[in-house]
Formats: C-alpha cells, structure tokens, sequence
C-alpha cells in the first residue's frame, strides 16, 4: 500500500521516471474501433470503455506473433470464453463478453482486416428472468445507513455516497459523475447525468442527503481544484473512480451480517425500486425516477415483489369458482 500511494505521489509531483511502454502491435486497431463505438454509434463512455478493456485484454492473450489479426480464429475466440468461464465468469458476464467481441469482430470484418468471424460467436444462453434484480431489505438498507456514525472523513464521505444510492436509486457511475454545480442549494435540486439518455435529470434535494452532503463538503471534502464532488481521501487527491464505490456498500454490508445475493453499489438501486414499488408507485413513476429509458427494464422489479406473490398464492381460488 505504501509503494502504491507513494508512487502516485511521485507520479503526481512528476518526479517519477518511469520507462517508456512500448505501443502494443494492435493498439490503432482498437483505437479505431474505439473512435467508431463512440462517434458512429454514439454509445456511452461506460460501454466504450468496457469494449475497449475486453478486446484489448482479448488480443493481448491471443495476438498471434505473425502480428496479424487475420490470423486469429474462431477457436481462439472460443477458448478465451472458456477460460474466462472457468475463471469464474457468469454466463450473463461471459454473454456480454461475447458480445463486445463480435462488435470488435464485425468491425474489423468490415475494415477488411479479418475474416467473418464475428457470425460464428456463439454467447452462453441466458435464461430468461436469470437476473432477477435481487438487492436488500429496505430495513436493511436502513441499518446501513444507520451504521455511519462516525466523524471520520471516510464515514462522512460514504454516508452521503449510501444516501444517494438508496434514495435515487441512483448508479454507481452517476454519483462519481456528480459535480458541485449539479447541487443548486438555493432551489432545492439535484441534477443529475444520465449518459444512456444523454440528458440531466432533476430530482427534488431531500433534506437528508442535503445535510449528509453539506457536512460532507465542510467536514470531509478535501480542498483541491476537482470540480467532482466525491473524491479521494488519500494523496493525491483525485475525483473517486465507479469501481471504488462498490467496495463501500458491499463491506459495510458484510460488517452488519447483511447477505444479499448481490452485494454491490447497484442492490441499493433495486431495494429504492422494490420500495417504490411497495409504497403503490407506478411503474411509470418509478421508471421515470430510476432514469430507465423503457418500461421493459422497470417490469423486471415486479418479479421481485414476494410479499405480493404470497399474497396470490394465499388466496381461496376455490371460493371463486
């Protein structure tokens, strides 16, 4: 940990030399596939991105020493998916792996610089209502925003950051996004980025997670010139990465004995949405809040209503006939 923070330090000061890495043999071919995934088919900077991490990864362990792509073929593509699955990749993971390498595929089919090899990628099955959004009770959720009662900076930080993601329902990416101007404290509003619509979205500042957020910014928040409003707590200061906000919820919630199936940012997303649903909120309206561009995605969280399942299951049909 030490080598790790003083290295960025170092970095960061710019007095670390480090060698100079040479360009991997495929890196313009990713480049151009990047350039297109972003300005012809206009997809968000989070698809783009996990794209260009799986084929980059994907090439990196297949790129064959001839240097040409045209000579990777399908059973390649087909033992780095089993791999990948005997690494412990679920078949929704390796589903959209698949994908993101088809797309990679197609593309350099179409730039002639491969054979069709994206036709014959074949992606596990996915069976339907597999992922069922499973998160916490909503008294669970209260227990763990209940748990951060301390004055630590880091307690400050993450009660804000829990806040938001059970009351918006917001996504991990959303709230590392959120910038000090996204807060208009004289009319009560959050504004929030939603990159899948490509629109700002604004919701009503509830009182509590404006308090969690004002002592936050007084308390906590370092002092630097980062715009974002969750950052770092360790030099040097840095706007805090989606990745570093899962690892919050998920060992708070190994602390209090909180199992759910799914442990991650995204569970407060799903209890918010169960909640809603709950509290007799349309599906429209709890569509509209949780920034979902279809109605399709809001009906997955009806599965999840149990005590309602319960409920039909313990009524009297015999009484109707």
């Amino acid at each position: 940990m030490f080598i790790h923070i003083a290295t960025a330090w170092l970095r960061f000061l710019g007095y670390l030399e480090e060698d100079i890495v040479e360009p991997r043999p495929f890196a313009h071919l990713v480049d151009d596939f990047v350039n297109f995934m972003a300005e012809e088919q206009g997809l968000t900077a989070a698809t783009v991105a996990f794209r260009r991490e799986q084929v980059t990864h994907f090439l990196d362990m297949t790129w064959p020493a001839s240097g040409s792509l045209n000579t990777i073929s399908i059973q390649d593509v087909n033992a780095y998916l089993a791999r990948q699955g005997n690494h412990g990749w679920s078949r929704v993971s390796l589903h959209t792996l698949a994908d993101a390498l088809r797309s990679f595929f197609r593309y350099a089919q179409a730039q002639g610089w491969t054979s069709n090899i994206a036709a014959a990628i074949m992606t596990p099955r996915i069976y339907a209502h597999e992922a069922l959004p499973l998160g916490p009770r909503w008294d669970e959720v209260q227990q763990l925003i209940e748990c951060f009662t301390g004055n630590s900076a880091a307690d400050l930080r993450d009660r804000a950051i829990v806040l938001l993601l059970a009351v918006y329902g917001l996504r991990r990416g959303e709230v590392a996004r959120l910038r000090l101007e996204d807060l208009d404290w004289a009319g009560e509003k959050l504004y929030v980025t939603r990159p899948k619509q490509r629109c700002t979205q604004q919701y009503p500042l509830d009182s509590v997670v404006g308090d969690a957020i004002i002592r936050y910014l007084k308390e906590a928040r370092p002092r630097c010139v980062h715009r974002q409003l969750f950052l770092s707590l360790d030099a040097p200061i840095r706007p805090l990465l989606p990745a570093c906000i899962s690892p919050i919820v998920r060992s708070r919630l190994a602390a209090l004995g909180i199992h759910p199936p799914r442990r991650g940012a995204h569970c407060l997303r799903h209890a918010c949405a169960r909640q809603l649903l709950a509290g007799g909120f349309s599906l429209k309206q709890i569509g509209d809040h949780l920034g979902h561009r279809s109605a399709a995605a809001t009906r997955e969280y009806v599965k999840v209503d149990l005590d309602g399942l319960r409920q039909v299951a313990e009524l009297n049909l015999e009484a109707l006939l």
